[in-house]
């Protein structure tokens, strides 16, 4: 899946929201809208009351004028909420096209090991318990878990990255997701979903988010909308009444106009496509989330949980540093530490030889291809080496190699036990390397912190959020990890119960968590967090038990994810905001209109110069309507969110959208009054 952000202005999203805007004009729909829906209302009256003008001839230029933008400020606000769900299941398509009709092997004899016999079935006729072999080349037909094998898949369908990953019965690792390819080996596959269930048909059903769910806080404004609303209604009923005393002529489509520019139809036309726009924010950064109160609620997270291995360490054990021993040379060391790693096939193999090469810019000698005998690990040796033109160098276990060498930690020398002493207290794994009977020096491995991931976690912590790192590891290896990784804190030998105990206590605080793992161990923590993270290249314990899935498996997405939900919040602020400033040019626009006739000292209140009371408050309906469709873009993209003080975001939108709300109104009313009178529509 793609991460581009899909153009607004793209054909494939505006047509189809055209259309999706004018079947949202059903009241059905629109009346979860209350402000739009008032609007609505108003504009059915003044149609009506346009139609009767016409049938008694009497003057229907003005009623209609009002009528016809009055409709297209409900249809500009229904357009807003259909480009933003566009985009979202323009994303949905991208894969709903990555799905075929697919095949399954299922298992003719599931409890035989390493037996592959199977019937061809197609992948809807697979039942929950179903075990499949997926071979390479195969497409995995189902969610489900390995049972046994290992292999390499390609999961670019769901996650848009191109390098395969390993997947293997047992641990962390071995939920597979339908739809994407094996690419060596094979799999055996129990299946855990029912045939349109799977992963990636939910994400296609929530990227759509047609079914998007209100937020609490949400909801909280659009009941403050509702009561703007009602109080405008009755303040206009009062001005007519007003009128009536003093004897001014006031028609409906008058009071239609009036009461649609005072109550706040800009941000009620933009809050539904707000919220979409976030969740859809999230789907570009490959996040899905289940519900839009877990985007909003990342938005005010106080404190980050992660699971070290695989969150923020690679999980696997990769060499870091050579250190030789008195007597032998750093040049001396490497070259013989990358002659016993050239065959080691090991995550710490390769990383040993990329080591190697690319720090110390080691090179193999050319006779190693002739007379050259690699010895492969062994469980019982714990040692691996070769030999080659006479020599036999081994690396592995400290004892395992002392013995090799026929020492033991007193005989072995005090440059050599300190070495092992010291990357031990760092929690590391010292691994030591030997040329016959004389050793050279110690390989320092250790769980390697992903790269950048440090200045990622000072953002956060510039957000005003604290990371807490979790792990079984003993309390010395996961304070070392923790140190580099640039944490707030972090638990140690930390059980599920006590992940989720950690996570209740902070919740107790009034404080809102976020967790990010992949594990089983994981799941209880991921779903008492408020905002639970699991990474896609983990469990399905832990994918359904979280109300996001980072389908990158990058545990410091949730930066992205938190700027998300504070822009969703800050958004909904900024243009609230606006939407109550731009009302104060209205009224400097129609009550001037509506009144200068009976009391001529009202004149002075018109600033703006507006040509006649008509042309004022038709100036104030088109703008009213031609703002919503100004402000689409932003409510789409989002207020820019930056790492600073409440306070000084307070001010800075306050400053932006207060006093622009207010000025941009006086500016785009006259320039509307002047368009109308210049080209005679008054």
């Amino acid at each position: 899946m793609s991460n581009a952000a899909i153009s607004i202005f793209n054909p494939a999203i505006l047509v189809p929201a055209l259309k999706d805007a004018i079947i949202k004009l059903d009241p059905r729909q629109l009346i979860r809208n209350p402000v739009i829906f008032v609007t609505e209302i108003v504009a059915v009256v003044v149609t009506a009351i346009a139609i009767e003008d016409a049938l008694t001839g009497t003057g229907i230029a003005f009623s209609l004028q009002i009528a016809l933008w009055l409709w297209f400020t409900v249809l500009f606000a229904t357009f807003a909420e259909a480009v933003a769900e566009g985009r979202g299941k323009a994303q949905a398509e991208s894969l709903r096209r990555s799905k075929t009709d697919l095949i399954a092997k299922k298992l003719l004899f599931p409890d035989r090991r390493g037996d592959h016999a199977s019937e061809v079935i197609p992948a809807a006729a697979l039942k929950i318990g179903d075990i499949v072999i997926v071979e390479a080349n195969d497409i995995i037909p189902g969610d489900g878990e390995i049972v046994e094998g290992v292999a390499s898949v390609n999961e670019s369908a769901v996650t848009g990255e191109s390098a395969p990953v390993v997947r293997e019965a047992g641990g962390d690792r071995s939920a597979v997701t339908g739809g994407t390819q094996v690419i060596s080996d094979w799999l055996k596959v129990r299946i855990t979903t029912r045939p349109g269930e799977s992963f990636v048909d939910r994400m296609i059903g929530l990227i759509e988010g047609a079914q998007r769910q209100k937020t609490p806080n949400e909801i909280a404004l659009s009941i403050l909308l509702s009561g703007l609303t009602l109080i405008f209604l009755i303040a206009v009923v009062t001005l007519y009444g007003l009128a009536l005393y003093s004897g001014t002529e006031l028609s409906v489509a008058v009071l239609a106009a009036l009461l649609v520019t005072l109550i706040p139809t800009t941000i009620g036309g933009l809050l539904s496509a707000i919220g979409i726009a976030g969740m859809d924010r999230l789907i570009r950064f490959n996040v899905i989330a289940t519900s839009g109160r877990a985007v909003e609620a990342a938005g005010d997270v106080d404190t980050l949980l992660l699971d070290k291995t695989g969150t923020i360490t690679f999980g696997n054990r990769m060499a870091s540093a050579f250190v030789p021993v008195d007597g032998v040379t750093e040049r001396e060391l490497v070259e013989a530490v990358l002659l016993a790693s050239l065959a080691d096939e090991t995550a710490e193999g390769r990383s040993t030889v990329a080591l190697a090469r690319d720090d110390y810019h080691a090179i193999a000698p050319a006779h190693t291809a002739i007379a050259t005998t690699f010895i492969a690990f062994s469980a019982q040796t714990r040692l691996s080496g070769v030999d080659v033109g006479g020599r036999r160098i081994r690396k592995g276990a400290v004892d395992a190699v002392l013995r090799f060498v026929g020492l033991d930690r007193s005989g072995a020398g005090a440059a050599f036990n300190k070495a092992v002493d010291a990357i031990a207290r760092t929690g590391g794994t010292p691994l030591a390397v030997a040329d016959a009977d004389r050793l050279l020096g110690v390989i320092h491995l250790k769980d390697v912190v992903k790269p950048g991931i440090k200045e990622r976690f000072a953002d956060l912590r510039a957000m005003g959020i604290r990371t807490v790192m979790i792990t079984g590891d003993n309390p010395v290896t996961a304070a070392a990890i923790a140190s580099e990784a640039g944490v707030d804190d972090f638990i140690a030998e930390a059980t599920p119960e006590q992940k989720l105990d950690y996570i209740r206590k902070e919740q107790t605080g009034g404080r809102l968590v976020a967790m990010c793992g992949d594990g089983t161990n994981d799941a209880p923590a991921l779903a008492q967090a408020d905002v639970g993270v699991a990474m896609q290249s983990g469990t399905q314990a832990a994918r359904e038990a979280g109300n996001m899935v980072d389908l990158d498996s990058s545990p410091t997405k949730l930066i992205e994810i938190v700027e998300i939900g504070k822009q969703i919040l800050m958004t909904r602020g900024a243009l609230t905001t606006f939407s109550m400033a731009n009302d104060v040019a209205k009224y400097f626009a129609i009550i001037p209109a509506l009144f200068v006739a009976t009391y001529p000292g009202l004149g002075a209140l018109n600033i703006m110069g507006l040509a006649s009371p008509q042309s004022a408050i038709l100036s104030a309906v088109i703008f009213n309507a031609l703002i919503i469709v100004a402000l689409i873009p932003l409510a789409l993209r989002g207020v820019k969110y930056r790492p600073v003080g409440a306070a000084a975001l307070l001010s800075r939108n306050l400053l932006i959208y207060g006093l622009g709300g207010l000025v941009t109104p006086f500016i785009g009313i006259k320039l509307v009054d002047m368009a109308i009178t210049a080209i005679g529509i008054i």
